[in-house]
């Protein structure tokens, strides 16, 4: 005993050193009893208080009682033994308020769970619970290695008695079968060795001065007795919006708890409340807990705590710290009166607060915060999964676990069909064969950016010379429509047979069915008044009205489709349930009525013909492009929440043959429409199965990079978004202007949209209505050129040569516009697509000085831009000036500027068009052709912050463009390599996404193409190569039709790259298919 007192004498790291070779004999059987009996006697020697408090100071440890029952149970001990020393933790106020909550649980809280106590110190609170309430196993866990040690010594203190035998529990188990003490900073013990929780509880510090050097020393056992002790106050910054707070530590504890805690689990923290009682609640809830308070006190502020931090947080922010005058004061004060007071010598208290939380919906919480961990930490302080209302919550949080599922997955968002995703459709067609019992398929059905985009292209496919809308829905449909009034068809007038004129009509059946009586329109467009949706009769009465008369019937059902797993009765669904949709009508449901985000809109039409299936499908592509891909994997998330539950195929209703179509009966497509959508070379309908390779569509199939997944995620996990926040005016301004010197003033008309497509077709629609000539050089994206036709434009190709890569020249556009009237002219620039060349500022200001002599409006598109890869040091442009001068000398002259940013930024599927117009009369113009579908906020927020990240030179991103860039340049040199090798001539490249290439070799020459055991010869020529090559290898091009360029087809080079080699590897095929 004396030898043992002379050691721990001589200093605090002599004492513990004697106290570590204790407690190897503590944990070695042969000498534990007679180690736990030495004990006794040294707590013997140090019996009172007094002698207490001194073996403390003299011998550096200490050896006391803590009360840990007010009175005896059971069973149960009133007081544990426990050592302390001076480098660690004494039990004080903070962990007695803890022990209390924890006693404010139900006794089966703990009752055979797996637990871990944070920052366990002496391990008393883990021992307490132990003896308390029988847990299967409690893990005490702290950064500081003494500390565990001395747990350990702590556990043997209590396991065994002052004899050194054991104490058995009414289980026959003693404190050691239930409890282990471990070094760890915080979970990493219980991570690293896979140990899923039940309960977590922490007494963790908060940091009130961070101090970033504490953690950068060694921490080891050795380590001096004020850092180790410090451990227990500060801590490094831990990279949490809450270390402003002196929370970042518990924030940090509740998110690793999240990772090892099982689904039901709950865990129980103490938290000072001088942050104020809003912000520490907030720590908790933004991650997705429920949180229930279950005790609250005061303490004393520790006389020795500086918080003036505190004082200068509030100097420079709104934030206002809680403190109080003593102990009764119930008024809370900030931080810079009660530094004052404590000067002053008055005492200050602060709440303490023990909260219980339990994760809301946790398994999906747990994928959203491991999709974070793995490389998205910077974006953690943007979630927030605190909701007011279960039913956002319930809708949210599910979203935001399939969006990091999709982000972790997938390197790049693959190819979708622009009638919808197929997984989007075949939801949507389960969702109606489930609750609806209506037996569609995928090809039932084709998705649209919004209900007004299927209205508006439903009658712009069908031209019909009179249509009766329903008055609720004409308002974004074009201006002239809605004004016309050319009801009757006469000889004399002037009007062509495609114009529409839009009737508005009442919504409800009776008045509808009167008007299409009188009036005999071509197509109607209605809703159902609410009254008249819960049975079928209204329905089928417009049904019988309007196939009396050859007239198309498109029902609109938006405002009765319920997303519920209880969705009320809708009488239109009944009818469907039993009886195919006729073939002259068709469903408009538009989604709108989500939970969290009232402008998020997708739509689909419902159609049982084929050939109506078919023709939405190509007239959404051409005039849209297709319907952003986020807003269908939303939508797709809820229907897939509502049908996830059910078993599959319960009820499988029989299949159905839709009703034919008689000849004559009802109204046709437009002339105009049919000629396009039969020869226009637009996306195949693939099926589930299809493994097609896609050369022929404008969109990048590289990997998407970081920063663009993180913009995608913040994007939604955000809440309460300001406006400037999803601004990309600015951002897009400044872009345009650096790179091609375009000139804005207060009259240039800044307009965005889903896509640049839908952009380009309102322009095509003011050409039409000013009676001008589209002129497109030959080499233009010929998905433009349909558009164009689509919508009854007048065209004229500008014919270009081979010498200037297919470039329009200046003699040539010159020659070309001498007798059009009022031409407009569109170019694609820098990078032409699709030959992948580019026109150099001073090319660009000669064709502009050409066009101003002509007075022609001039669309430069820029959407395919922004990737040059072999541009041999191109500058760029710089067209303000120019643009300026000749706009002065001749006011019919203007340049308005298309563009998107997929391209620049290397987005994947994340779209945004915008247009830049310096007319007012054409601003005018275009603003009569409504109905644009804007990108939704969390696609403007995701590019904001990305432009933002390119205006601050991020050097993540981009070296992220860089590296794509320079694949991009390294793809052109092994396609062209094959290409040539194979016989085809391939023209020069020097950007964007696509080059072009003759096949030579292969014109007038046969390949045998086999379809089952059946097979037939094509003799190939440059208008079929595409459907042989589609045929014999599954590669899909675009050929010359598709160009514009006689001989020379298409193949884009931004594909994923097991899809570019596939693709190399047809190409290949191809040669030695035509060879046999």
């Amino acid at each position: 005993m004396e030898e043992f007192l002379k050691q721990c004498q001589q200093s605090g790291d002599a004492a513990y050193s004697a106290l570590r070779s204790l407690l190897e004999r503590l944990e070695n059987q042969n000498t534990r009893k007679d180690a736990r009996i030495f004990l006794a006697d040294l707590q013997k020697r140090f019996d009172t208080k007094e002698a207490s408090e001194k073996c403390l100071q003299t011998y550096h440890f200490q050896i006391q009682d803590i009360y840990v029952e007010q009175y005896e149970g059971f069973e149960k001990k009133k007081k544990l033994t426990l050592m302390v020393i001076p480098s660690i933790f004494i039990p004080e106020d903070w962990s007695f308020t803890f022990y209390e909550g924890l006693n404010r649980h139900p006794d089966s809280i703990f009752k055979d769970k797996t637990v871990a106590e944070l920052g366990c110190g002496n391990g008393w609170i883990s021992i307490a619970i132990a003896e308390k309430w029988s847990p299967l196993k409690v893990y005490g866990l702290d950064i500081n290695p003494r500390a565990v040690k001395i747990s350990w010594i702590n556990l043997y203190l209590n396991a065994l008695d002052d004899s050194g035998q054991p104490i058995y529990d009414g289980e026959k188990k003693t404190l050691l079968d239930r409890v282990e003490f471990h070094e760890s900073d915080l979970l990493s013990y219980c991570r690293d060795n896979h140990i899923e929780l039940e309960r977590i509880v922490g007494c963790i510090p908060q940091i009130l001065n961070p101090n970033p050097d504490a953690m950068s020393k060694m921490i080891t056992e050795n380590a001096s007795e004020e850092f180790l002790h410090s451990l227990s106050n500060y801590c490094a910054i831990q990279g949490f919006v809450e270390d402003q707070f002196g929370l970042g530590l518990i924030a940090r504890a509740v998110e690793e708890g999240i990772s090892v805690i099982k689904p039901l689990g709950i865990m129980i923290f103490n938290i000072g409340g001088r942050p104020g009682q809003a912000v520490c609640e907030r720590l908790f809830e933004r991650r997705g807990l429920r949180i229930n308070k279950l005790w609250q006190t005061k303490i004393l502020q520790a006389a020795d705590t500086d918080i003036s931090a505190l004082v200068e947080i509030e100097k420079n922010s709104p934030h206002r710290f809680e403190f109080f005058m003593g102990l009764v004061g119930d008024q809370p004060i900030c931080a810079r009166t009660a530094w004052a007071y404590a000067k002053a010598g008055g005492r200050i208290s602060h709440a303490l607060s023990v909260y219980s939380c339990q994760l809301r919906q946790p398994n999906q919480v747990k994928k959203i915060f491991e999709f974070l961990r793995n490389g998205f930490h910077d974006i953690s302080s943007s979630l927030d999964l605190s909701f007011e209302d279960d039913s956002v919550a319930d809708e949210k949080i599910p979203f935001l676990a399939y969006l990091t599922n999709v982000l972790k997955e997938i390197s790049f968002f693959p190819y979708e069909q622009p009638a919808g995703s197929r997984r989007f459709r075949s939801l949507i067609a389960a969702f109606m064969r489930t609750y609806h019992r209506i037996p569609l398929t995928a090809d039932n059905i084709v998705v649209f950016p919004s209900r007004t985009v299927a209205i508006e292209s439903a009658l712009r496919l069908l031209s019909p010379r009179l249509a009766i809308v329903d008055e609720q829905l004409t308002r974004h449909l074009p201006r002239q429509w809605l004004t016309s009034l050319s009801i009757e068809k006469t000889e004399t007038a002037k009007t062509s047979e495609e114009d529409i004129t839009v009737i508005e009509a009442p919504r409800q059946s009776d008045l509808m069915v009167e008007l299409i009586k009188k009036l005999k329109p071509q197509v109607v467009v209605s809703g159902i008044a609410q009254f008249e949706s819960v049975t079928s009769a209204a329905f089928e009465h417009l049904l019988d009205t309007t196939r009396e008369i050859g007239c198309r019937l498109f029902l609109d059902i938006s405002d009765h489709f319920e997303l519920s797993s209880l969705p009320a009765s809708n009488g239109v669904l009944k009818y469907l349930a039993g009886t195919p949709l006729p073939s002259h009508a068709a469903i408009v449901c538009g989604l709108l009525k989500n939970q969290v985000y009232s402008d998020l809109e997708v739509a689909f039409v419902i159609s049982e013909e084929a050939t109506m299936f078919r023709a939405l499908s190509k007239t959404v592509e051409l005039l849209q492009g297709n319907t952003a891909i986020i807003s269908q994997y939303y939508y797709g998330c809820l229907f897939h929440e509502l049908l996830a539950f059910q078993l599959a195929d319960r009820h499988t209703p029989a299949q159905r043959v839709g009703e034919d179509a008689k000849a004559g009966e009802v109204i046709g497509f437009s002339s105009s429409a049919i000629s396009v959508l039969d020869h226009a070379e637009l996306s195949l309908n693939e099926t589930d199965e299809s493994s097609l390779i896609h050369m022929d569509v404008d969109q990048s199939f590289l990997p998407i990079t970081t920063p663009v997944k993180a913009a995608i995620f913040e994007s939604f996990a955000r809440q309460n978004i300001a406006e400037s926040e999803i601004d990309v005016m600015a951002g897009i301004k400044q872009l345009i202007h650096s790179s091609y010197g375009f000139p804005s003033n207060g009259n240039t008309e800044f307009i965005y949209a889903d896509c640049p497509v839908a952009l380009f077709n309102k322009l095509v629609l003011c050409c039409v209505q000013e009676g001008g000539t589209f002129c497109f050089p030959t080499g233009s994206n010929g998905n433009y050129v349909s558009a164009a036709k689509f919508l009854k434009a007048k065209i004229l190709n500008i014919q270009t040569s081979p010498e200037v890569g297919f470039k329009l020249s200046e003699k040539t556009l010159a020659s070309s516009l001498e007798n059009v009237h009022k031409p407009w002219i569109y170019i694609s620039g820098p990078t032409v697509n699709p030959t992948g060349l580019l026109y150099s500022n001073e090319e660009m200001k000669t064709l502009l000085t050409i066009c101003a002599k002509f007075g022609a409006r001039v669309l430069v598109d820029t959407s395919f831009s922004g990737v040059e890869f072999n541009s041999k040091g191109g500058d760029g442009w710089d067209l303000g000036a120019t643009i300026e001068k000749l706009s002065s000398n001749n006011p019919d002259f203007c340049v308005s500027l298309l563009g998107g940013l997929f391209f620049k930024m290397l987005t994947g599927g994340i779209k945004l068009g915008f247009l830049l117009l310096n007319q007012p009369s054409l601003v005018d113009a275009f603003h009569g052709f409504g109905g644009l579908s804007k990108p939704h906020s969390t696609i403007r927020y995701t590019l904001k912050k990305l432009l933002d990240l390119r205006e601050g030179k991020s050097r993540d991103l981009l070296n992220a463009i860089a590296e794509k860039k320079e694949l991009l340049g390294s793809r052109y040199k092994h396609l062209k390599e094959t290409l040539e090798k194979c016989g085809w001539e391939v023209l020069e490249a020097q950007a964007g996404v696509s080059i072009v290439a003759k096949p030579s070799a292969y014109l007038g020459k046969t390949i045998k193409i086999k379809n089952g055991a059946s097979s037939r010869e094509i003799k190939l020529d440059d208008s079929n190569i595409r459907e042989a090559m589609l045929l014999s290898t599954g590669l899909c091009i675009n050929s010359a039709a598709w160009t514009g360029i006689p001989g020379y087809c298409r193949f884009t080079i931004a594909l994923e790259e097991s899809d570019f080699e596939r693709a190399l590897a047809c190409i290949t095929k191809f040669k030695s298919l035509v060879a046999n």
